[in-house]
């Protein structure tokens, strides 16, 4: 099942994808007599996305495309982030060896680097991201984020895919001058406003049959700046769960980002992307605050 967040009467409202476009939940549940909770993070947090995916896999397809005069359309829909207030955004720094090369840093070994940013960097697909003054290089990083479907502590890295409620698309923002001043300065380079958008689409597990074969690429400007695969990772995404896992429990919606092959910087009205294969690109306009003022 694909399912994602769109503005839809003045809200924003989880959705599924069909052929001709996005179902909203609200008409699932008038449509069809369905009680479907109607935000995504909702649909994951009270453990229903698991059985509403059993019931689009055995018979809610059809059903749904039985309702074309419910569905918005492609070119109307008016996407959102997937959800605005996970409990934890969980990012991984330099998984790839190209990217520590962007840093010129060694890439990690033994254990994987990671950081944590705040809500409020989140956006959605198609909005723009800020440059903020405090910085003359920021770049932006194409990333498979996974969300995690249930409370988890301690998983097995070969249980990991059964704690996810899905994969999607993620942009990573790093203030990357502020960075290199001093690595302690890694939190508040990432967790500027607009820092991290995702979506816009999640691809519940069974959609996604060889996540190491996936080919992830930073996009700018529409065309490809990086590409690379997760099974070129140091830390494949089996290994990043089981870690982190044994930190700090892991909650319905926590969003954990694996990684970019590359960082590219960005300049005033460019654009970046996340394409993943076989998923919806995500893409941000970039807007310098300091180019704005001026």
């Amino acid at each position: 099942m694909r399912l994602g967040t769109v503005r839809y009467s003045n809200t924003e409202m989880a959705a599924v994808a069909t052929e001709g476009g996005m179902v909203p939940l609200a008409e699932i549940n008038r449509a069809l007599g369905t009680e479907w909770p109607e935000q995504l993070w909702s649909l994951i947090w009270t453990g229903e996305l698991e059985p509403m995916n059993h019931w689009y896999r055995q018979q809610g397809r059809e059903q749904l495309a039985s309702l074309a005069g419910q569905t918005v359309v492609w070119e109307r829909v008016e996407w959102c982030p997937l959800f605005r207030h996970p409990r934890k955004i969980w990012g991984i720094g330099l998984n790839y060896v190209d990217h520590a090369g962007d840093l010129a840093e060694k890439a990690p070994e033994s254990e994987p680097a990671s950081f944590m940013k705040p809500d409020t960097t989140i956006i959605g697909h198609g909005q723009p991201i800020q440059i903020p003054v405090q910085s003359c290089r920021t770049t932006g990083e194409a990333e498979l984020g996974l969300i995690f479907g249930r409370r988890c502590r301690d998983v097995a890295a070969e249980d990991w895919r059964s704690v996810l409620a899905g994969f999607t698309c993620v942009i990573d923002m790093t203030a990357e001058d502020i960075l290199r001043k001093n690595p302690r300065y890694l939190t508040r380079a990432k967790s500027f406003d607009t820092f991290f958008s995702f979506g816009p689409m999640m691809l519940t597990p069974d959609e996604v049959e060889d996540v190491g074969s996936l080919a992830v690429a930073t996009l700018h400007n529409g065309e490809v700046y990086a590409e690379n695969r997760p099974s070129n990772m140091m830390f494949p995404p089996d290994e990043l769960v089981a870690f982190h896992s044994r930190v700090m429990t892991f909650l319905p919606g926590d969003v954990l980002s694996t990684g970019t092959p590359r960082a590219v910087p960005l300049a005033h009205r460019e654009v970046v992307g996340c394409r993943i294969a076989g998923f919806p690109t995500l893409e941000n306009p970039v807007i310098d605050q300091k180019a704005a003022i001026d």
